[in-house]
């Protein structure tokens, strides 16, 4: 039996019958649509059996569109797999993740999970969509991304969350600012500085307001920001204090910015691996996940000397 369709065939019926929608599944693999449904037709012609039924509103998969998918997938994924584990392919082969992200996991933390697989898959494009953590959510419920990193959507139906840290706020301030010095600081002690906090839009604010709502004295913005990182860029500019997570600072030995823990409460969050329940992830985009489990591992260890450290130095306070 000659055969006469190819890998990109496959892959376009696959990403037409994920997407259910053949405009979303050409912008996927960066086709025009004219040229993505020539794929559809040339494999349906090839097979000589109808796959998909499309109406105006939404694309279905027939009964043998269902079973071929399920083989047409496990392929994929073979193939996948056989071809990122062998050494010297995994360095040339090409594809792309979308992982979504709220921005204060960026800098310090997802940027050396992607660095590292970068090293051993430099062909695979990973793209990042940062936004607010209810936005991180619709992406990944929706498929536009293949998985996240938030502090949201351990209570969705929809949604897995994984843990993978639990980390809390922080005073962010300048090495020269009167606060610097501390072990710790109260939530009413920092209220008597200039105080830079992110909008009601994010998803930290509405944490940290309801966390902080019987507090008296609690700190009252100067500034705001929408972000996090924009709002680290003022404090290191010296315009104010303010609290954030600590996966958002730098390490230690940073020139400028210093953080002191903060107390009266002692607030956290937990960030968390999100992928939407029932959805298998690409070869490409699983080891990608699978290199921030084992980042949660390392960062485990560490954290737990980290705690101990913590907890003696507040003993002693």
């Amino acid at each position: 039996m000659a055969i006469n369709f190819n890998l990109n065939d496959l892959q376009a019926f696959r990403a037409v019958a994920e997407l259910n929608s053949f405009r979303k599944a050409a912008e996927a693999l960066h086709v025009s649509q004219p040229a993505f449904s020539r794929r559809i037709e040339k494999l349906e012609e090839a097979l000589g059996v109808k796959l998909l039924d499309r109406t105006t509103r939404r694309v279905n998969l027939t009964s043998v569109g269902r079973e071929f998918d399920r083989k047409v997938q496990q392929l994929l994924d073979d193939l996948d797999h056989t071809l990122l584990g062998i050494r010297g392919v995994a360095a040339t082969r090409m594809g792309e993740v979308k992982i979504a992200c709220v921005p204060s996991t960026v800098y310090y933390f997802l940027s050396q999970v992607i660095s590292r697989y970068h090293e051993r898959y430099p062909k695979i494009r990973v793209k990042v969509l940062d936004a607010s953590a209810n936005e991180v959510l619709a992406t990944v419920s929706s498929g536009e991304a293949d998985f996240g990193l938030n502090f949201v959507g351990g209570q969705e139906p929809d949604i897995e969350f994984r843990p993978l840290l639990e980390e809390r706020f922080v005073a962010a301030c300048r090495r020269d600012h009167p606060i610097a010095k501390k072990r710790r600081v109260s939530w009413t002690e920092l209220a008597q500085y200039d105080y830079i906090s992110v909008s009601k839009a994010s998803g930290n604010r509405l944490l940290l307001d309801q966390a902080l709502s019987g507090v008296a004295g609690r700190p009252q913005s100067i500034y705001e920001t929408q972000h996090v990182t924009t709002m680290l860029g003022l404090v290191e500019a010296g315009l104010g204090v303010a609290a954030v997570p600590s996966i958002a600072m730098p390490d230690a030995d940073h020139p400028l910015l210093v953080s002191v823990p903060l107390h009266d409460p002692a607030i956290t969050r937990t960030i968390g691996l999100i992928r939407r329940k029932g959805r298998s992830l690409s070869p490409a985009a699983q080891q990608l996940y699978a290199f921030f489990s084992e980042m949660k591992a390392k960062r485990g260890k560490s954290g737990g000397r980290r705690a101990e450290t913590a907890k003696a130095e507040g003993t002693r306070a």
